[in-house]
Parts: C-alpha cells; sequence; structure tokens
C-alpha cells in the first residue's frame, strides 16, 4: 500500500519535473509497488518509458537512489537529460577525471543529489558499498538487468556480483529493469538478485508500428540497396555479423550515396564516439554496424533497422529492431538470413568460454531465431508467443501481406507429434528425428525407441526437412520448446488436437527441404533421360560404390558423387582415358576406381577385355 503522500508525490513529479500528464501503460504499478517497499522486476518494451519507473520513485522519496548501468554512454545520456529536466543527479565513472569524480561524491555525501549513476564494477568496490553504507538509500535500480542472468543473451560477469546487493542493504527496495527477458532468464534474476522475493510486471511486448520482414539471403548488397532505395534521407541501422563486413557495407553504402557510417569495436574510441554523435544528431545516417552498437541509444527517428545476417536469439533480435520507430511512427526491421551465417553462429555459441549447460541453451534460443524465420503464418505472433504474449494476426508483417503458400502438413505433423508423446515429452529435436527416420544409434536401442510404433516412419524425408518441419510446428504453438531445461519438447493443447485428428497443420513448403525420396529436378531429368539398360546399370554401380564405401568406412558420396554415377551410365566408358573424362574422377580416383567401376560398366564376358 502506497502511503497517501507518496501517492500524491509520484503524480507532482510526474507533471513538474517530466512534464507528463499521465503515466503510460504499466508505469504505475511499478512506481507503486516501489513507493510501497517492495523490490521489482520490470520488463517492458523499449519505448516504454522503464526509466520513469525507478526515476520517479527516486524523486518521490527521501533519500539517495543508487542506478547502475551497464554502459558509460548510457549512464551520460540519462544523467544530462535528468539535469535538463532539473534533478539533482551525478555520475562517478572511469571515463572521467578524477577531479569530477570527487567533486561528484562529495556532492552525493552532502546530500545534493537524489541520485547516482554507477556501473556495476565501480558499486561492487568495498570502499564504494562501505561509504554506501553511511547514506541513507531510498532505492536502488539495475538498468539492462538482462545483463544480470547467467542464461541471458548479454550476460555480463560484473553483473553477477550484484546479487550480494541484497544482503547488503537488506531493507532497501531493489527496481531491476529491461526490455529483454524470456521466461528463463526473469526466473534467473528473480532467484540471483531478489531471492524470489520481489514483484514481477511483464508488459506486452509488442511494437506495433515495426514493420516485419524476413528474407532468404541471395545477394545481399542487391537486397539491402533495394531496400534502401526509397529511403533516403531516413535515419537506420544496418547491423553486420563481422567488423570486416561492417567497413564493407558502410563503404558500400557510401559509394551509393548514402551518409554512411561503421561503429564496430575494433575502431578507435574516439572515432565510434564521433560515428555515434553524428548519427543522433544529423537526420539521415545509416549507421553501419556490429552488435557493439545500440544499447541505451534512444534516438526517437529511427525508421529502420536492417540484419545483413541473422541475430544470435531472439532476444538479441527483439533488442535490435526495438531502437526503431520509439516515436511510435511506422518503421521496418527487415532481416536476412542464410546457411553461412546461421552456421557462422553456431561456431560463435561452441567457441564460447562457457559450460555446456550455456552453449545448449543457447543453441536452443539460436532454434527459436530459425522458427521465426521460417514462420508458416503471422511473425508478431510467433516473436510475442515467445516470451509469452498471444495476439491476433498483426497485418504489419510480410507473412500477414503476402502469405506464404503452404501445404496440408497434417499426416507429417502427426507423425512427429506422435514420436514427441511415445516418447515420453522430454527429447529434443535430433533424438525424435532419429526415431523417425528409424536411426540405428545406442541412444534409440538403449531407450528402446526402436520398438515403437512411430520408429521408421518418417524415413522418407530428409534431416534437414524433418528439422524445419519440427520448427514451424514449435511456431504455429503445436509444440512448446523447453529452452530453459534441456531442449525436450512437449506438446501444446493445440498439438494434443493436431495428433487427435481435429485440427490441421500446414506448413511452408519454400522451406521445407527436399525430402530423402525426392531428389534435385536436375537429377531426376538425367535419371528420367536412362534408358532401361542404363537405369539397371546405374543400379549396379550404385551398389558398387556401395560395397568400396563400406570396405573403406566412409560415406557412400566420397567415393563418387551421384552425377559421376549417371553419366558412367549414359556414357559407358570403355577405357581408363574414357573413364578420366567422367565428372569428378580426378588422378587419384582415376588410379584407385577405374577398374572396379569399369568391371560393372564392361563386364569381363563383354568382350571388351
Amino acid at each position: 500500500m502506497v502511503p497517501p503522500q507518496l501517492d500524491s508525490r509520484k503524480y507532482d513529479v510526474l507533471r513538474q519535473v517530466f512534464g507528463f500528464e499521465r503515466f503510460r501503460p504499466g508505469q504505475e504499478q511499478v512506481i507503486d509497488t516501489l513507493l510501497a517497499g517492495t523490490s521489482v522486476l520490470a520488463v517492458m518494451p523499449t519505448g516504454s518509458g522503464k526509466s520513469l519507473c525507478y526515476q520517479i520513485p527516486a524523486l518521490a522519496l527521501d533519500g539517495l537512489t543508487i542506478v547502475v548501468s551497464p554502459l558509460l554512454a548510457l549512464m551520460e545520456d540519462q544523467v544530462a537529460a535528468l539535469r535538463l529536466a532539473g534533478v539533482a543527479v551525478e555520475t562517478i565513472h572511469s571515463g572521467r577525471d578524477r577531479s569530477d569524480n570527487v567533486a561528484s561524491w562529495r556532492r552525493v555525501a552532502a546530500g545534493e543529489a537524489r541520485l547516482l549513476y554507477l556501473s556495476p564494477e565501480r558499486l561492487m568496490t568495498d570502499r564504494m558499498l562501505v561509504a554506501l553504507g553511511k547514506l541513507s538509500l531510498s532505492l536502488i535500480a539495475i538498468d539492462e538487468a538482462h545483463c544480470l542472468s547467467q542464461w541471458g543473451p548479454a550476460f555480463r560477469p560484473d553483473y553477477a556480483a550484484l546479487a550480494r546487493l541484497r544482503d547488503i542493504f537488506p531493507t532497501v527496495p531493489i527496481a531491476a529493469v529491461t526490455a529483454t527477458a524470456d521466461e528463463g532468464t526473469r526466473h534467473d534474476i528473480e532467484n540471483s538478485l531478489f531471492a524470489g522475493n520481489a514483484q514481477t510486471f511483464v508488459a506486452g511486448f509488442d511494437r506495433p508500428n515495426i514493420s516485419l520482414t524476413v528474407d532468404l539471403k541471395g545477394s545481399w548488397k542487391s537486397q539491402l540497396s533495394q531496400f534502401l532505395a526509397d529511403r533516403a534521407g531516413q535515419s537506420g541501422i544496418v547491423y553486420c555479423l563481422s567488423r570486416a563486413k561492417t567497413e564493407e557495407t558502410a563503404s558500400y553504402l557510401t559509394g551509393l550515396g548514402f551518409k554512411a557510417l561503421p561503429y564496430h569495436a575494433g575502431l578507435d574510441k574516439a572515432q565510434r564516439t564521433a560515428n555515434q554523435d553524428r548519427f543522433l544528431t544529423e537526420p539521415g545516417i545509416v549507421m553501419v554496424a556490429t552488435i557493439a552498437f545500440g544499447m541505451g541509444i534512444d534516438k526517437p527517428d529511427v525508421r529502420f533497422v536492417f540484419h545483413t545476417d541473422i541475430p544470435a536469439s531472439v532476444e538479441a533480435y527483439y533488442q535490435e529492431i526495438g531502437r526503431a520507430g520509439r516515436d511510435g511512427q511506422p518503421a521496418d526491421a527487415h532481416m536476412l538470413y542464410g546457411l553461412a551465417d546461421m552456421a557462422m553462429r553456431r561456431r560463435f555459441i561452441e567457441a564460447e568460454e562457457t559450460g555446456e549447460d550455456h552453449k545448449r541453451r543457447d543453441h536452443k534460443r539460436f532454434d527459436a531465431l530459425i522458427g521465426y524465420c521460417e514462420a508458416p503464418s503471422c511473425r508478431r505472433q510467433v516473436l510475442l508467443a515467445y516470451f509469452g504474449e498471444q495476439t491476433k494476426p498483426c497485418g504489419n508483417c510480410d507473412l500477414c501481406l503476402s502469405p506464404a503458400e503452404l501445404v496440408d502438413g497434417t499426416r507429417e505433423g502427426q507423425m512427429a507429434l506422435s514420436a514427441v508423446f511415445r516418447t515420453g515429452e522430454k527429447f529434443g529435436v535430433a533424438h525424435l528425428i532419429d526415431v523417425l527416420r528409424g536411426g540405428n544409434t545406442d541412444k534409440i536401442r538403449r531407450m528402446g525407441h526402436d520398438r515403437l510404433p512411430t520408429f521408421g516412419t518418417g524415413s522418407d524425408l530428409s534431416k534437414p526437412a524433418w528439422q524445419s518441419i519440427f520448427r514451424q510446428l514449435i511456431a504455429s504453438g503445436f509444440l512448446r520448446l523447453d529452452v530453459n531445461g534441456f531442449g525436450g519438447l512437449n506438446l501444446s493443447a493445440r498439438g494434443r488436437d493436431l495428433l487427435q485428428g481435429q485440427a490441421e497443420f500446414r506448413y511452408r513448403a519454400d522451406i521445407v527441404r527436399q525430402s530423402k525420396s525426392q531428389k534435385p529436378a536436375k537429377a531426376r531429368q538425367a535419371e528420367a533421360a536412362l534408358s532401361a539398360d542404363d537405369q539397371d546399370l546405374l543400379e549396379a554401380l550404385k551398389r558398387r560404390r556401395l560395397a568400396l564405401a563400406q570396405e573403406r568406412g566412409v560415406p557412400a558420396y566420397v567415393i563418387f558423387a551421384d552425377r559421376s554415377l549417371r553419366e558412367m551410365a549414359a556414357q559407358r566408358p570403355a577405357s581408363g582415358d574414357e573413364f578420366a573424362q567422367i565428372h569428378g574422377v580426378g588422378a587419384a580416383k582415376l588410379k584407385e576406381f577405374a577398374k572396379p567401376f569399369l568391371e560393372v560398366i564392361n563386364p569381363p564376358n563383354s568382350g571388351l577385355y
């Protein structure tokens, strides 16, 4: 219960200091909880006014509020804005002269400041904690609180020490705010920072003014230039996976006449600062950046965010596109994704110096983002569902505006769901696909899953095809992925309806890769052109290839690709010289394999020996 005088004071602060007549949705609940002395975790979308949720209590309460922020630039921006509003606020950090820091501390110690902004490293020193213990603290606010979670996409080890605050200052309420936290990250923050003793508020994640589009990557430069063709003079951000690509893209756009600037951690600090200042103050700047750019950037008129490569997770994607359209006006989020950058993301995860549990969760988070890319219908529904929010089709994404061609996948969906159900709803996609395709693995044999009715029923589809089907089943809400556990799948109520024949599943055939029983169009045409005798020879060549592969313990394609065998069947080489002309036959393979394959093509009784 908020004391009456504080309830009145919060409105005075809102109007007199910040000049607002009313609170935005979700703000007042958080503020009232803090004014009542209870700690809070607030998860609110970018642009919803998270900062006011702790700034207003800081000014309504007596005493000093400590604000923890991960970036010096973010601290400086908030301090400057508060000072312009007439608030007595100080900051102490490594980017300032020592004399300035000392002067700021003297004002804080004298009771002349209402808020003090600190980095986690500065706050959690013994000297600072002892000094603060002598002052009257009213509130501790932790901005960008997802950095605290060891399972979050932007974990910072120095944030972990903040968990000690509840023991050092047991009577001081703590406000943790963030725009990016899935259920697992929220639970981690609740347990580590509050020991479960806090109220959690999760506001709506939707940013309906941002149009969402995802494209398979082709010629990315051409795709980017086409996107920007009618956006001259607009401010925007282009995200790239690497520093080198950032520089390349900035140069490319500059050559096209755009005011493009690079930003990445490899640039000189002065250059980064200068480029960021130009982006914030000049109209029409396109910032080409790695993920080093963006946290804390509060530029309201960013009209687009373009990803030339797939981001690291749904959380990272949501945070990055959230930098567009903060003024509430229409904005665009356009992402390209391709196999190469997907593989690169996987390598990044494996290269991290983290435990296997952390890597496993990062892989699952990335799987969820691929599911978003492959969504069969409304992207916003898939995006918001990841954060536990349900909504109707948005009408403002590429799949709502130009629906993808869907085919009936009810049979495949039921097969997949049956595998999930019959294996106990606790296994991940890889094992379930092995079951469906009749895999001969130790795990399948040990679990007895080779005796299930589902075993081998999906052998006509390739592994990539099943992977896409599972992702689309998750994206469509038929399956739930346990990102925070061991990545197991379980059926939703909708999934149970599908399994029982009371619902249908339609998937994007353009994304599901060719099934095991299907061959590329050129291969089918080539085989159709073979005569009946040639077809028989082709099968004999495949048997010989398999035998040779088994002798050497290698996959059959390592010996020769199908294309090579088809050429042998059609051209029927009769000598080593002719065999050398077959596709895929180099000097080493000519020496090793000419004789065994020529024996199949020209048996000894054919008169050619």
